[in-house]
């Protein structure tokens, strides 16, 4: 895996969990809102907004380096929309990143031939 291949991956990752937690925060925030007098579903949203648009700018540039199949591709999108999947999907780019360490690791040590 190339350097530029590995910071976009780090990237998403890296934004994925920020982004679940903003969009669980906005859900109790529209809770809140049609319980209570307390209203920061604005704020919340535009929060939420920009870290959601980050994420797929992020993920579009992870699947074009990556070469992700497809499936892969939707799948880390379909984690974006879910309200908990961005914290699924930075533990998969996670296991993703240690998994590409280990291998150049055995390849620049001799050990495979890939």
């Amino acid at each position: 895996m190339d350097i530029k291949t590995a910071t976009a991956l780090r990237r998403l990752r890296l934004v994925s969990a920020p982004e679940a937690v903003s969009f669980l925060v906005l859900l109790v925030c529209s809770v809140l809102k049609r319980t209570t007098e307390f209203n920061a579903v604005p704020v919340m949203g535009a929060v939420h907004g920009i870290l959601f648009v980050l994420y797929v700018i992020f993920w579009a540039d992870a699947w074009n380096r990556a070469k992700w199949p497809l499936k892969t591709a939707a799948l880390y999108f379909v984690l974006s929309v879910l309200p908990a999947g961005g914290f699924f999907a930075e533990r998969r780019l996670r296991r993703e990143a240690e998994n590409a360490v280990i291998a150049s690791r055995a390849r620049k040590e001799g050990i495979v031939n890939a």
